[in-house]
């Protein structure tokens, strides 16, 4: 099963081209419903004038050097190692789920793209890191939702609650789900059920890609923006016109150490 490209597999039936031209539309899907997003929201227009007012009210001016040692340190921390969420279950669950999908994406592109075709062979690797890929969202994805989801953890809310706002992480999860059990009954030569977990999987990808509009999915290309905008306003002094952190230690009395605050 690890070593089967399943889009190869089911190229007889199904011919490239038309996969091929589905994993485009997913593109475009999500570069059309982002820009929508943003003129929606005016996130754009939010920065670039939140960046001119840091500008004005900044302190001291950083250099040219100063400012490329604070991209590479944001994107290296917090975007490639979530640094914001600190160390515990949440930041693994987050990198499982980021590096699981980035993978599984990358590899689906690829699969679908240059090795669709029966007579070319998949490299071996190549349909590992794709089953890896799911596994590990898989893994992250389910971690957070069933063990760390704020309303979950500190409302006292039911799992199986859902609002807008998760349609990102379940459509995310369960595409990925679909697609190892897709893999495993297609190895196993189960034809009528490897096709119901196909149109299971197309469909949770066309929920994923073009529910952007509606999802958090967005949030993903705002976020380097943010922290970047975030870290070059502590620099120069502005610091989005919050007060300078406190020297003095945190005082919160006895009371914090009594009991953890679950009181729904």
């Amino acid at each position: 099963m690890l070593l089967t490209n399943p889009f190869s597999e089911i190229a007889t039936t199904i011919p490239p081209v038309f996969m091929q031209a589905f994993v485009i539309i997913m593109i475009l899907s999500v570069i059309i419903s982002t820009l929508l997003d943003m003129a929606h929201k005016k996130n754009a227009k939010y920065f670039f004038i939140n960046l001119k007012k840091s500008k004005e009210a900044s302190k001291r001016k950083v250099s040219a050097s100063k400012k490329t040692s604070i991209i590479v340190k944001t994107v290296a921390s917090d975007i490639m190692t979530t640094s914001e969420l600190g160390v515990g279950q949440r930041r693994v669950a987050h990198l499982l789920g980021m590096y699981g999908s980035i993978i599984f994406w990358i590899t689906s592109f690829m699969m679908i793209f240059f090795y669709s075709s029966p007579s070319i062979i998949t490299p071996n690797f190549l349909t590992i890191l794709w089953h890896l890929g799911a596994l590990m969202t898989c893994l992250g994805g389910y971690w957070f939702w069933f063990f760390l989801r704020v309303d979950v953890s500190a409302e006292g809310h039911s799992w199986s609650r859902i609002i807008r706002a998760d349609l990102f992480v379940l459509s995310l999860v369960t595409a990925s789900t679909f697609a190892l059990i897709w893999s495993y009954f297609q190895y196993s030569g189960l034809t009528i059920i490897s096709s119901l977990f196909l149109i299971l999987f197309v469909l949770s990808n066309i929920v994923l890609f073009g529910g952007v509009y509606w999802s958090k999915f967005a949030h993903m290309f705002y976020k380097p923006g943010a922290a970047l905008q975030k870290n070059l306003s502590e620099e120069d002094g502005s610091r989005d016109w919050l007060p300078e952190p406190s020297s003095k230690p945190k005082k919160f009395g006895l009371g914090i150490k009594r009991e953890s605050a679950r009181h729904y």
